[in-house]
């Protein structure tokens, strides 16, 4: 009889409990036993906005009650890894746990990027990541009357709507000179700013936040590069992610240029007994942002851990589309007509709040991207 092998996933994300569900619809030849940093299991961390208006964690879950009993998976919540032993295969946790593996998954996720900012300390700063930081944020709502979101990005929208519907006058201040200057460009910027003013938000945008500090009227006060300043009872980060890859850097992994795990196609990092998964993993340079790149990714591992196909990751479609606060945005491809000779097409009705842009190339025969 063929010993059962052990598989130590560490991470239980959305990313992480599909690989878990993929494995546990698969013949499964492994033991798996999974750490999870955060107090519960998966959750819908993409839905998070929905908690303020009325979504309680429960209903944000991913995990069917009986998951992991019925699954025969050994979930151990309120615990992270602290350290990889790569030559006795073995993790040390949290809890004082020694997790031996034959095989090991990271799925580590991110972490939001704070700027290093003077005062980012302070009591009523926040960061807009978990359930716990949303909790934290609600309780200190019920005291508040002014929130200001460092970071209008998608992220930083998201925030901005948790913040007006906890009924604060809400303020997004970005760095760059329009929202979304990933995906939209100085036209589509514009638009969408109509629009999110247009619901009550104010935007503050070319603004480098200098220090926060105690302030006059409310319990925060934003200091600007340019002199200006604006005083908030509660102040939101959500000025991006970065891949959670310290971890594989202590243990000698092999990180991209920009962080993030290196993996090939199979999702093997330069450890073949070690892969990584999400947001915390970089293919071909490459760092996906988004959920789905990481379901494929789940699906790839758990398909070769399980022995049943030669699926590959092959990278992802990185085109966004959301209804952010009723507003609808959508960006795709070449969305900034990067490419060189590259034709755009380009309608505008700033009375009607529309604006759609196709870029094409050179000779119209392909599209590249579009607003």
């Amino acid at each position: 009889m063929i010993p059962r092998r052990k598989l130590l996933v560490i991470g239980n994300g959305m990313v992480g409990q599909r690989l878990l569900e993929k494995l546990s619809a698969l013949p499964r030849n492994h033991d798996v036993t999974v750490l999870c940093e955060e107090p519960r299991p998966a959750y819908d961390r993409v839905g998070l906005t929905s908690f303020f208006s009325g979504r309680s964690a429960a209903d944000l879950s991913l995990v069917e009650e009986d998951f992991f009993e019925r699954s025969g998976i050994v979930l151990h919540l309120s615990e992270r890894a602290e350290a990889i032993d790569r030559e006795t295969r073995r993790v040390r946790t949290s809890a004082g746990r020694v997790l031996e593996y034959d095989s090991l998954v990271l799925a580590t996720g991110s972490y939001p990027f704070v700027p290093p900012i003077p005062g980012r300390e302070r009591s009523n700063c926040f960061v807009y990541r978990t359930i716990e930081d949303l909790i934290a944020i609600q309780e200190a709502g019920r005291q508040a009357r002014v929130g200001a979101v460092i970071g209008g990005g998608l992220l930083g929208l998201e925030a901005a709507k948790a913040l007006a519907d906890l009924g604060l006058e809400t303020h997004v201040v970005e760095f760059a000179p329009r929202l979304m200057a990933v995906q939209v460009d100085d036209g589509g910027g514009r638009v969408l700013r109509r629009h999110i003013e247009g619901l009550g938000v104010r935007v503050h945008c070319g603004k480098s936040t200098t220090s926060i500090e105690a302030g006059a009227e409310h319990h925060n006060v934003l200091h600007f590069a340019d002199g200006e300043k604006l005083e908030a009872d509660i102040v939101v980060f959500s000025a991006g992610i970065r891949p959670q890859d310290a971890l594989a850097r202590s243990a000698g992994l092999d990180v991209g240029p920009r962080g993030g795990i290196v993996i090939d196609d199979s999702c093997r990092t330069s450890d073949p007994c070690i892969y990584a998964i999400g947001e915390c993993a970089a293919w071909q340079g490459k760092l996906y942002g988004l959920v789905a790149p990481g379901y494929q990714m789940a699906d790839v591992v758990a398909d070769v851990l399980a022995g049943t196909g030669e699926r590959r990751f092959a990278g992802a479609d990185m085109s966004t589309k959301l209804k952010l606060m009723g507003v609808d945005v959508a960006s795709l491809g070449d969305a900034h007509a990067a490419t060189p000779d590259a034709q755009c097409c380009t309608l505008v009705d700033e009375l009607a709040g529309i604006y759609k842009k196709l870029v094409l190339s050179q000779d119209g025969s392909r599209l590249l991207g579009g607003i």
